[in-house]
């Protein structure tokens, strides 16, 4: 029987000694690790290409729906953009070594608030190649050594780019072993991978609900809960009528594959008559699926009757549900009872009911006339992100740089001792 808490143990001492490693390291010197993984991202295009072909063309035998392929599959153009995701950290500030507060005591004892790396961060995702890339650039520029466990689907995509990725470590002279995959794919491994706490900081997982379930009830490190995505949008009765179809079909169809994709739409009843049709008809012309509550069915018969478990479902597909509400209160307290505390969104034009679903309602990022869609770290600014945090401890919404670290208080003085 394999000794997977051996092996896990080894790499997270390993993992440690190299983000001791790394704390030592300057802005310049991890920028310029960052732009030699850009550049052998961009020279190994075809590499990369061949190893992802190998996983697409496993990626039956894993019954994957057709849409979730859309994760999976890697092109020039998407590799060209994992690039330039990486560029655009450089161009970003180091937070390592920020004086974030400072004082000086009356005792003349002066007490400084530094950022510092979180250390050692495991890392669960799924089907998204790019994620190798996001997560070990991020972890990188931000001084912490990062243990890669990614879906058996990507495989050989991620073992590719973990090996490129450690060329370029070796290239400027930092240790490979800051950046580490996890080529077990036995599941019951991960359970001896959470219980690295002497070794591991903190762990993010970054996929489907099962995922991330699994690790917060199994692990006994920190865990950053990024969440799946059952996201809303609620059509007030005061809506702009310009504005509804424009919003509805960005946040269904744009990706539908992806959390920050609308799973359930809202309607009040003193508007679903007159705008329900419009909003249907122009789903269905993208090829969406409507399953609805009694109420959306009898204005469109062309909705399926949804069952119980559909309104705290996430498709990640062209599937949606409707749900015709009294209020605008109705309509928070559904999000709040089936959201995943993601992104939701309200189109109305009235101020009150705006605010009312600002300040009620429980998620990362409410959004009023604005798609969900843009829950995104490079959408707010952030360079690319690990993940978007529905917790609301450490991080929550998109996590850029910041999110991944920590702080210390460094305490100077001249002798002072307490009395």
């Amino acid at each position: 029987m394999t000794d997977y808490a051996t092996i896990f143990k080894d790499m997270g001492q390993r993992a440690r000694q190299a983000a001791n490693d790394l704390q030592a390291a300057s802005t310049d010197v991890k920028n310029n690790l960052l732009l030699s993984i850009a550049d052998i991202l961009e020279t190994n295009i075809e590499v990369i290409l061949a190893a992802n072909k190998k996983d697409m063309a496993q990626a039956d035998s894993y019954n994957l729906p057709a849409i979730m392929l859309d994760r999976l599959r890697l092109t020039e153009e998407r590799i060209q953009q994992m690039a330039l995701g990486v560029r655009q950290l450089v161009e970003l500030a180091d937070p390592i070594g920020e004086i974030m507060e400072s004082s000086t005591r009356p005792n003349g004892m002066k007490i400084t608030k530094v950022r510092v790396p979180l250390g050692v961060i495991a890392m669960f995702y799924e089907a998204r190649p790019n994620v190798t890339v996001d997560a070990a650039a991020l972890s990188l520029k931000t001084g912490n050594a990062v243990i890669l466990r990614g879906g058996k689907e990507a495989f050989h995509s991620n073992q590719c780019l973990v090996d490129l990725i450690r060329q370029a470590l070796i290239k400027v002279q930092l240790p490979a072993d800051a950046v580490q995959l996890v080529t077990i794919t036995d599941r019951a491994a991960v359970s001896d991978l959470l219980r690295q706490r002497d070794y591991i900081d903190v762990v993010i997982p970054r996929g489907g609900a099962g995922l991330i379930k699994r690790i917060i009830e199994e692990s006994r490190i920190p865990v950053i809960e990024t969440g799946s995505g059952v996201v809303h949008v609620y059509v007030d009765k005061d809506c702009d009528a310009n504005k509804i179809v424009p919003i509805v079909i960005n946040a269904k169809v744009q990706r539908p594959s992806v959390c920050n994709s609308a799973e359930t739409l809202l309607i009040h009843e003193a508007v679903a008559n007159t705008y329900l049709p419009v909003i249907s008809k122009a789903l269905f012309e993208n090829h969406v699926e409507l399953r609805g509550d009694e109420a959306s069915q009898k204005i469109v018969p062309a909705i399926h009757l949804a069952e119980s478990s559909a309104w705290a479902t996430e498709y990640n597909d062209l599937i949606m549900n409707v749900k015709v509400v009294s209020s605008v209160e109705a309509a928070i307290n559904h999000i709040n009872q089936y959201g995943t505390k993601h992104s939701e969104c309200i189109i109305t034009e009235n101020k009150e009911a705006a605010q009312l679903f600002l300040q009620q309602v429980d998620a990362s990022t409410v959004y009023v006339n604005v798609s969900t869609r843009f829950t995104d770290g490079f959408e707010f600014g952030l360079g690319a992100e690990i993940g978007i945090s529905t917790q609301k401890l450490h991080a929550r919404g998109p996590m850029g740089l910041l999110a991944l670290t920590s702080y210390k208080y460094y305490v100077t003085g001249d002798g002072q001792i307490r009395s």
